[in-house]
């Protein structure tokens, strides 16, 4: 019997992508969020601006936030134009909510956001990952497995 593939999202229109996060972070579990958006900042986002990379995820009560994720103003927003650097609500099941508490709170694990994305029925969403920091001697590792992976795959190419 084969191996069950792990979940992929549909990801139609990728708005920003925290590349640093898998050098960064060996990534446990990822989920799929949506996000609790203004109208302007779905303009924007559509757009294609926006930044993940300074971000983070936090569990404030029984709710998770996403923290320091910037969406630009959007630059036809008069005075209903929203913050660019706000809290955002991220939408989850509460049984996913309950294990991604406990894993921050136990185990010292971090919500790490992947991606922003749009999904094939036009809705913003997040890649949120549940992740562990990696210790510099694991990240030299991880670059020896990426360099050799490059240098096995010019020797298969070039014999053939």
């Amino acid at each position: 019997m084969s191996r069950p593939k792990p979940a992929t999202f549909d990801k139609k229109k990728i708005v920003a992508e925290n590349r640093k996060a898998r050098f960064e972070y060996s990534i446990e579990q990822v989920f799929e969020a949506g996000i609790a958006l203004t109208g302007t900042e779905v303009k924007s986002l559509r757009f294609g601006e926006g930044s993940i990379a300074e971000s983070y995820a936090e569990v404030k009560e029984s709710e998770i936030w996403l923290v320091n994720a910037n969406v630009p103003e959007f630059s036809h927003g008069n005075r209903f134009n929203h913050e660019a650097k706000r809290p955002r609500k991220l939408l989850l099941h509460e049984r996913e909510i309950n294990k991604l508490h406990g894993a921050v709170a136990r185990e010292g694990m971090t919500l790490v956001p992947l991606s922003v994305y749009f999904n094939s029925r036009g809705r913003a969403k997040v890649e949120l990952a549940l992740a562990k920091g990696r210790k510099d001697h694991d990240k030299r590792a991880a670059i020896k497995e990426r360099e050799w992976k490059r240098e096995a795959g010019r020797i298969m190419r070039e014999r053939g």
